[in-house]
């Protein structure tokens, strides 16, 4: 199992995932907005969502964990 973190504090303005979605490396998964700009968030390894653990408008810190892979 592997987990996608924030590389930096922000709100979570989009989720581009679904629980049960696969995923590739590289894709996108998250979008965040700090400083009126938006910072996708992508996943480092290929896998299915298991969890999101934020939601729409959450403010996350940097390395709070956004969701988790398997």
């Amino acid at each position: 199992m592997s987990q996608v973190v924030a590389t930096m504090a922000g709100n979570v303005w989009k989720i581009v995932v679904s629980v049960g979605e696969q995923v590739e490396e590289g894709q996108d998964v998250v979008i965040l907005e700090s400083m009126k700009m938006e910072i996708p968030i992508a996943a480092e390894t290929s896998g299915t969502v298991k969890d999101i653990r934020v939601q729409e408008g959450d403010f996350v810190n940097e390395g709070d964990v956004l969701l988790e892979l398997e």
